[in-house]
């Protein structure tokens, strides 16, 4: 009997949410998702110790992370939210402050994280009540109304393994009402020792062996692309690219994010990472050569992305059946064949983002073993099946009754102790003999990403493409300056860093009307803003384009979001 290699890779990302005009967060997901599901996600590996999975930290997270964790620890909180949770007298706040609570903490998913919470849900219905007066009647909402407020949205955000052996946060929840200052310090002092703890506990577990770290090029940008607009043309041949032919300067601006972001992990955890997930999963051959310089083993993109370079690399044969090719370890014939490259399933995976959520957890965890159970016995007899779960460690748990506790936890469990399926990492398989056997060439590789297989969630629409040239519009100009002596070494340091950060492959999956406007609103300012503050940094004039919005979106949540389906 064959036995089933299984690699879950649960990816952490959040772009840089930091305006480094005036050092400020703009937005407050990075710490939201560290206190929900990075704490989470930590747990339910401490308690299943036999259980191996992969977690990718992209390294501007964990920037930001240790960002907030020197905040709490000198007690200066560049997070609006933060500090007004932290205020003494909620009282005396300034309109725009009490405006930025209500818009804010009000944002989730009010089916698993507001109406279970009586008293959070009355909260709601007495401001939907004032505010459909216009905001004129928000005036009459007291400090004690905007204390509650700010407590039960952090509260709703406390991941569920915190919630069941935290007493602070139990006896806040049992409270309901009435928090005091002193309550609020106490949820303050626990979001900060949640934060401050995260990355020591991630170190311990990978020191264990239990978990690989791995890494993405530093600011997450959308590498294939950086180096080649027209990679977009593999697998969207008729596609509309930028009025600039390509990225100034792109694959050397891949190159320093791979070079960073290689040091910022061994930095953090005495190790380089063995491999590195992509932003997006986008690869293409320019991108895997710059791996295979800096001696890295692996990489791994989409299901879609293998079929259309096996239909390049076969383009007179018919695809073979699902089962016998997707699991196995590939390298592709070139430049870069020291890099094994693996494919996620796309299906499976598609299953915990957006299905599993409606099942009840130990159903979908029995789903879930029986489906792998399904590929184990209709894959060749003589090969061991390498099957790659990738899927983002953070966004689907929203949807998930009590975070995914339930499903992860029977999940965890039934994987523990099945007799034919094995939890590894992709170091350890490749470390294998039986890697080294099963690893097939693959003689053309089409660049494309997780999303569909292609590259259509970032290029290729007007709004997509216009962004893409406001920032090779800026990049010109970056270069020019930087050539000169205008600047000094701190200035350019400074503007090289706002640069990667403008680079960041967020800002054009945002963009697009298959996006809520509120949030397109959010990503599209901070886009420009990022912009704006580059130019400055270069000591030029903004131009009128960049002050202008770019996307407005139109609330399509279905086909939006912070997650998309891989088909």
């Amino acid at each position: 009997m064959n036995q089933l290699n299984l690699v879950l890779l649960w990816h952490m990302h959040q772009p840089d949410y930091r305006d480094y005009a005036t050092n400020e967060f703009v937005l407050p997901w990075v710490y939201l998702h560290a206190i929900k599901d990075y704490t989470d996600m930590a747990y339910h590996l401490e308690m299943h110790p036999k259980i191996k999975a992969m977690v990718n930290f992209v390294p501007i997270l964990l920037d930001q992370l240790e960002d907030y964790a020197e905040q709490f620890s000198v007690g200066q909180m560049r997070d609006p939210l933060l500090r007004l949770l932290a205020t003494p007298d909620l009282e005396q706040l300034t309109g725009h402050d009490r405006l930025h609570v209500f818009d804010s903490c009000f944002l989730s998913n009010h089916e698993t994280m507001l109406r279970p919470y009586p008293a959070y849900k009355r909260l709601h219905e007495l401001y939907d009540v004032l505010n459909k007066r216009g905001d004129s009647e928000l005036i009459y909402i007291s400090g004690q109304y905007l204390a509650d407020l700010l407590v039960w949205y952090h509260l709703a955000w406390t991941g569920e393994s915190v919630r069941r052996n935290n007493e602070i946060v139990m006896k806040l929840m049992a409270k309901g009402e009435g928090f005091s200052h002193a309550d609020r310090m106490q949820l303050f002092t626990l979001i900060g020792d949640l934060i401050q703890g995260l990355i020591p506990r991630y170190r311990k577990l990978a020191e264990s062996g239990q978990i690989e770290l791995s890494t993405t090029p530093h600011y997450h940008p959308l590498s294939p692309l950086l180096i080649d607009f027209s990679s977009a043309r593999d697998s969207m041949p008729n596609a509309t690219l930028p009025i600039n032919e390509f990225y100034p300067g792109g694959r050397n601006r891949v190159a320093f994010h791979v070079t960073s972001a290689i040091a910022s992990h061994a930095k953090r955890f005495g190790e380089k990472p063995a491999g590195i997930w992509p932003a997006e999963g986008a690869i293409s051959t320019p991108l895997l050569k710059i791996l295979a310089d800096q001696d890295c083993q692996w990489s791994a993109s989409g299901e879609g992305v293998l079929v259309n370079s096996l239909r390049k690399s076969y383009p007179d044969e018919p695809l073979p059946e699902r089962d016998h090719f997707l699991y196995r370890p590939y390298r592709v014939t070139g430049e870069a064949e020291s890099i094994t490259c693996f494919f996620r399933d796309d299906q499976l995976s598609d299953m915990i983002g957006f299905e599993y959520s409606k099942w009840f957890g130990r159903d979908a965890a029995e789903d879930f073993v029986k489906s792998l159970e399904r590929i184990q016995h209709h894959t060749p007899q003589k090969e061991n099946p390498v099957v790659s779960i990738i899927l983002d460690g953070e966004n689907a748990w929203e949807y998930y009754p009590y975070n995914g506790f339930y499903f992860l936890d029977d999940l965890y469990s039934m994987l523990d102790s099945h007799p034919a399926i094995r939890t590894t990492t992709y170091r350890d398989y490749i470390a294998s003999a039986e890697c080294v056997n099963n690893r097939v060439a693959l003689p053309a590789l089409a660049a494309g990403s997780w999303v569909y297989g292609t590259f259509s969630t970032w290029i290729g629409d007007q709004e997509k493409n216009c962004a893409w040239d406001m920032l090779c519009a800026v990049k010109h100009s970056f270069d020019l300056v930087i050539q000169s002596d205008r600047l000094t070494d701190a200035e350019k340091a400074e503007a090289s860093r706002q640069l990667a950060s403008c680079e960041s492959s967020d800002w054009f999956w945002w963009l697009g009307d298959y996006n809520s406007a509120h949030t397109v609103a959010s990503f599209d300012q901070l886009f420009r803003q990022n912009l704006t503050n580059l130019y400055h940094l270069l000591k030029l004039p903004v131009p009128v384009t960049v002050l202008e919005p770019i996307s407005k979106g139109d609330g399509h949540v279905e086909t939006g979001g912070a997650m998309r389906r891989s088909s």
